[in-house]
């Protein structure tokens, strides 16, 4: 069956399962700040041997390249960096302080380096998979916890640079998103300054990037920001 048909648009717009898409790379090639809200809600799954884990995303902060001195992209392309100005719909995974990963989706046109962060998440399935994974690499209260924060949204899902550049639109991949079905989904959406970003980065007036899930318990702390720059 074509897209058309389960759809009624065009190829470039969305793969339907159910009342879900799986946006193809069109979708992630826009503005960074769409795709950021637009990922709130959205169920990201990550398949492996040791079984599936799929969480429901409510925190995320956008990051805009060249133009946004919080960006790891602000001074040009690196060999760190490189796939962030690659393909949109592809994901951007760094080391933090040696220490643990973060996971970014990159977005916007090819050669724009604009990345969303995926900051926390709700573990919906593979929980007792996900909480396994954390309680191996520290302490987990509770389920609320297991996916609160970004080094621990990483471990859950089990993703290192190993999936540096996986591919987030390929139905059939190790990751896959699925995202709520246009009109289907109207999260109350906060923003706020950006965690752990200094300089004028930092800036919460300036650039109040962080989107999250009004309400949501999985959202992490806010924390003013640190010495260092992400």
């Amino acid at each position: 069956m074509t897209t058309d048909a389960l759809t009624g648009t065009g190829p470039e717009d969305a793969r339907v399962l159910g009342p879900w898409d799986v946006p193809a790379r069109g979708w992630f090639a826009r503005d960074v700040h769409d795709v950021a809200r637009d990922l709130l809600g959205a169920l990201l799954t990550r398949r492996s041997a040791a079984g599936d884990v799929t969480l429901r995303i409510t925190e995320v902060e956008a990051y805009d390249g060249e133009q946004d001195p919080g960006s790891h992209a602000f001074r040009g392309r690196t060999e760190r960096n490189r796939a962030m100005f690659g393909e949109p719909g592809r994901l951007y995974v760094y080391r933090h302080l040696g220490l643990h990963h973060c996971v970014n989706v990159v977005c916007g046109p090819v050669g724009r380096a604009s990345a969303v962060l995926l900051r926390a998440g709700e573990v919906t399935d593979g929980v007792g998979l996900a909480r396994a994974r954390r309680t191996a690499s520290g302490r987990c209260d509770s389920d609320r916890q297991i996916a609160r924060g970004p080094a621990r949204l990483a471990v859950a899902l089990d993703l290192d640079l190993g999936q540096y550049g996986a591919d987030l639109t390929d139905p059939e991949g190790e990751l896959v998103l699925h995202r709520a079905s246009s009109g289907s989904f109207r999260p109350v959406v906060a923003t706020g300054p950006r965690v752990g970003v200094s300089g004028v980065g930092g800036d919460g007036d300036r650039y109040p990037w962080r989107y999250w899930l009004a309400g949501d318990p999985t959202v992490s702390a806010y924390r003013r920001v640190s010495a260092r720059a992400r």
